[in-house]
């Protein structure tokens, strides 16, 4: 969000390097794996090693995927990203995927399918677990609301193999109120916490999906009121006044009381 940034992007022969680090000392065991904005592709392909092998060392693994590529403002696409990591998204990084977050744009790009209705996006969201995730959510559509305009559509799917072979599949929608600014950072902390809620709620997708939404909800409100305080009557807020309030925050990332509410379709 902001005008300038200094510092250097990290390389896969550094990736590489830290990752041979944590071998070395026996302390490559891992729980979680979560991977966001990135902007080069051998650093990408590099995590695909990395979480493969991470897999071997423990099967029960999750990796969560939150393939930044680009979002729609005023209903226009574009990636801000390079062209050349759709690719390796689609072709080596979501089929070893366990939980993805793509935004709408990012799954029409992952699946070359556009959106326009909520049975486009279950069918969207049925090509990409077949792509290898078992859980799919779209963090943010431009779909209509049915509770109106001022609510932002959220889906979530998860399809989970029972003992005797058959799959089953849980969808949900979750409608949360729009809130008046742009922020920065609220497609990681979604990620962030759709990670720790799933953990808590393995096989409750609704519930993982309220408390994360309900928990953004949470912070964007408090970060709005404390912008619009500092910016003062009248102005609008700079980047650095609505940076997200986290730290304020802390009680409702732990436990947040459920504001938003999911339906299962």
């Amino acid at each position: 969000g902001y005008a300038h940034w200094k510092g250097q992007v990290l390389n896969s022969d550094e990736l590489h390097e830290l990752y041979e680090g944590l071998k070395l000392n026996k302390v490559n065991r891992y729980d979680y794996v979560l991977t966001g904005y990135t902007r080069d592709t051998s650093f990408l392909e590099m995590v695909v090693d990395i979480v493969q092998e991470l897999k071997q060392q423990n099967s029960n693994l999750v990796y969560v995927c939150d393939p930044v590529m680009g979002d729609k403002w005023n209903g226009e696409g574009s990636m801000y990203v390079p062209k050349d990591l759709l690719p390796v998204y689609r072709d080596k990084v979501v089929p070893v995927a366990d939980i993805i977050t793509p935004n709408q744009f990012e799954a029409e790009l992952l699946t070359g399918r556009k959106i326009h209705t909520e049975k486009e996006a279950l069918e969207v969201m049925d090509m990409l677990h077949a792509m290898g995730p078992e859980t799919v959510v779209i963090t943010s559509s431009d779909l209509q609301a049915p509770l109106g305009n001022d609510y932002l559509i959220a889906l979530g799917s998860h399809r989970k193999t029972k003992a005797d072979g058959t799959k089953m599949t849980q969808r949900i929608r979750v409608e949360s109120p729009k809130v008046d600014a742009v922020f920065v950072g609220t497609g990681d902390l979604f990620a962030a916490m759709l990670l720790a809620w799933t953990h808590k709620h393995p096989n409750n997708l609704k519930v993982a999906c309220e408390k994360t939404v309900s928990a953004m909800q949470h912070v964007l409100q408090r970060t709005i009121k404390s912008a619009k305080a500092q910016a003062g009557e009248g102005s609008k807020p700079n980047s650095a006044q609505l940076e997200l309030r986290m730290v304020q925050s802390k009680k409702d990332i732990e436990n947040p009381e459920i504001i938003v509410k999911a339906t299962v379709l």
